[in-house]
């Protein structure tokens, strides 16, 4: 099994043993594809979801870049209840997992097609 392979499966079961979510493998593994190298790097594969500057990247690289979103209130209400849904307890929010979760609440799971 690659390194990506097995990253891939880490980030399954933190949608469904912190998150509560059954995930589309394709869309898990597409998403995790579109990080690219990232995902190697421990500083970046993560979102420290109490630091304003991680969630304004998240929201303006990825909701506003990638998903092509308008800015609005309504990004910042996304990620919070994405965070909330990870747990803001857990010390580790995989960038991927987060990305995911934004992705389907959007429905913006086309983007990866």
């Amino acid at each position: 099994m690659s390194a990506r392979d097995e990253l891939i499966e880490k980030y399954a079961a933190d949608l469904k043993e912190k998150c509560g979510v059954t995930p589309d493998m394709d869309l898990l593994t597409k998403v995790t594809i579109g990080c690219g190298p990232s995902i190697y790097n421990d500083d970046a594969a993560t979102v420290a979801g109490s630091q304003q500057s991680e969630l304004d990247t998240v929201k303006n690289s990825f909701l506003i870049k990638k998903l092509g979103l308008a800015d609005g209130p309504e990004l910042d209400d996304a990620i919070d209840s994405v965070i909330e849904q990870y747990g803001r307890s857990n010390k580790n929010k995989y960038r991927v997992v987060i990305y995911y979760l934004l992705a389907v609440h959007f429905k913006k799971e086309s983007v990866y097609n």
